[in-house]
């Protein structure tokens, strides 16, 4: 069986919406003092859309889910030449 990588691709465009709507709503019940403010979170993933790092909506270098990574304004790019 071929699997199917998507190299620039969010979680939004691999999971069915049921799969995508866990990962909303961790996003959605941050507590607001240790989420990225909107503006920075799009910014981020903006960033990590181009990186060559990113496959499948994960980061190569560290593993994690990068719209997860990216809400938490405490979190920054784990690449050596950080991006965000």
């Amino acid at each position: 069986m071929n699997q199917r990588f998507c190299k620039k691709c969010l979680l939004d465009k691999l999971f069915e919406e049921k799969e995508y709507k866990h990962l909303q709503d961790y996003i959605k019940n941050l507590d607001e003092y240790i989420k990225t403010e909107d503006k920075e979170y799009k910014e981020r993933l903006g960033i990590c859309m181009k990186c060559d790092n990113l496959i499948n909506g994960m980061c190569k270098v560290c593993g994690c889910f990068v719209e997860m990574r990216a809400a938490v304004k405490k979190n920054y790019c784990p690449d050596i030449e950080k991006h965000w």
